[in-house]
This record gives structure tokens, C-alpha cells and sequence, in this order.
């Protein structure tokens, strides 16, 4: 029977370990080097709301996440065969999963009940490292749900998992960033890696680029499924969602049990 001691102790305070610390170094990165300036408020009512997501899915983690994920590592349904072993094991892991989680991205706009969720995290008006830890509870829960399942149903070990959490997350932050780079740096990293210039047109306040560039890890699938924008950032372009404004905590927690797409 698993157990939450089952899961490694070790592994996961140390995957905490880096993601915190690379979540701080581009929190005071882009602040002493930000891309493009606010153009609307970005101070401590909005840093306070998106902190009070990641204060609720810090607890949730522990509690559902976790063991959720443990649950299925330990009753893994498929068998690997022998060449899905080896050091060539957790770089198609890595892969595989972005794969299916550009696909999660995707049903997550055009899926009506999804988007209930992920809209909030899209409601934010502006982008910094602090809008990647700025997810509904719900979002979070469905997630794992998802992750759960197909760790069931494909067999990833636990160590490919947090692996590919490690990267997701600091990749997550840091193309949420406000953090300027050299031209030629972003070009030459967008060719394979998302950054904050096409995560930026994601978050555009225009359907169109909205439901586009869900790619998290690797930019390679939207070119390959044809949903990368031509749209470019530029320093004034509106970030959220079409048509709606940011609201305050308490109505971003009760938003996708009230009201439809």
C-alpha cells in the first residue's frame, strides 16, 4: 500500500531548494533590469493576490499533489521496455511530457470548463516572475489529476517527474519574467526554449494571441502544430484577458464555480 513516506523526502526539498532560489534571483533579476515598464498597477495589492496562490497551492501540495503523484508512481500500469531505460530514459521522459503538457495548455483554452480556471491566471495585468505562481486551486487539483493519470497509464518513475517539474517550473518563471535580455540572446534561446517575449503575446489582451503559444518548455510544438502567433511584444502591448479586468482575491478564488465561457 503507498504510503506519503513512500516519496522520497530528499528529492522533493531539494527540487524546492532550486526553484526557490531561481524564482528569487529573477524577482530581484527583473526589477533591476525590467523589460518593459508596468502599465498597470503592479504593486503590492497585485504582488499580495498572486503570493496568496501560491501561499493556498504550497499547502495543497502536501496534501493532494504529492500523494497523488506518489499514488500513481506506485501503481504504475505499464511496463517500460528496455530501451526506455538508461540515461536516454529521463531525456525522452522530459520530452514526452512537454509534449503532453502543450497539450494539457491547450485544452486548458479550449475546453470551456478548463479555461473557468485558467483564466485566472490570465486575468493578471502584467507579467513578472510572480504570475508563474499565480494559479487557481482548481487549475492545480485538475493538474494533477491529469499527471496522475498519465504517469498511470506510461509508467514515469518518480525521479523523471520531478526532473521534469524542475525544469517546468523554472522555465515557467522565468518566461513569465520581466527580465531584459539581448536581442540576440532571446532569438537565439527562442529557437528551441520558450521565452519571455513568445510567452508575453500568450498573455496578450486579444483572444487571438491569447489561444496561441502554449508551449512551456520546448517552442518546437507550436510551430509543429501551427499555433505559434506571428504577433511580436512590444513595450505597450495589454496583457490579460479580452474584455475582462483584473478583480480582487476573493473573487478570483469563487470565478470559475460562478460563471461560464
Amino acid at each position: 500500500m503507498f504510503r506519503l513516506t513512500d516519496i522520497p523526502a530528499g528529492t522533493v526539498i531539494a527540487k524546492g531548494g532550486v526553484v526557490f532560489v531561481w524564482f528569487a534571483l529573477f524577482f530581484v533579476a527583473e526589477r533591476l533590469a525590467p523589460a518593459v515598464q508596468p502599465v498597470a498597477p503592479t504593486g503590492l495589492p497585485r504582488l499580495g493576490r498572486n503570493g496568496a496562490f501560491w501561499l493556498i497551492n504550497t499547502l495543497l501540495s502536501p496534501l493532494i499533489v504529492l500523494p497523488m503523484t506518489g499514488w500513481a508512481v506506485a501503481h504504475r500500469l505499464y511496463v517500460r521496455p528496455e530501451w526506455w531505460s538508461g540515461w536516454s530514459g529521463p531525456v525522452f521522459d522530459v520530452l514526452l511530457l512537454d509534449f503532453l503538457i502543450y497539450w494539457w495548455h491547450r485544452a486548458n483554452h479550449e475546453w470551456p470548463l478548463l479555461w473557468r480556471f485558467h483564466e485566472v491566471h490570465h486575468l493578471d495585468r502584467f507579467l513578472d516572475s510572480t504570475s508563474a505562481i499565480r494559479f487557481h486551486f482548481g487549475e492545480v487539483l485538475l493538474s494533477a489529476g491529469a499527471r496522475a493519470t498519465v504517469v498511470l497509464l506510461l509508467g514515469f518513475p518518480f525521479a523523471s517527474i520531478v526532473l521534469f517539474e524542475s525544469l517546468l517550473l523554472c522555465a515557467t518563471i522565468f518566461h513569465h519574467s520581466n527580465l531584459r535580455l539581448p536581442a540576440g540572446v532571446e532569438r537565439a534561446l527562442s529557437i528551441a526554449v520558450i521565452t519571455p517575449g513568445i510567452h508575453w503575446v500568450h498573455h496578450h489582451a486579444a483572444r487571438v494571441d491569447t489561444d496561441s503559444n502554449y508551449g512551456t518548455l520546448f517552442s518546437f510544438w507550436d510551430r509543429l502544430f501551427r499555433t505559434r502567433s506571428p504577433t511580436r511584444r512590444t513595450p505597450t502591448m495589454m496583457i490579460g484577458v479580452e474584455g475582462e479586468s483584473e478583480r480582487a482575491l476573493p473573487t478570483l478564488l469563487a470565478r470559475p464555480f460562478c460563471r461560464t465561457r
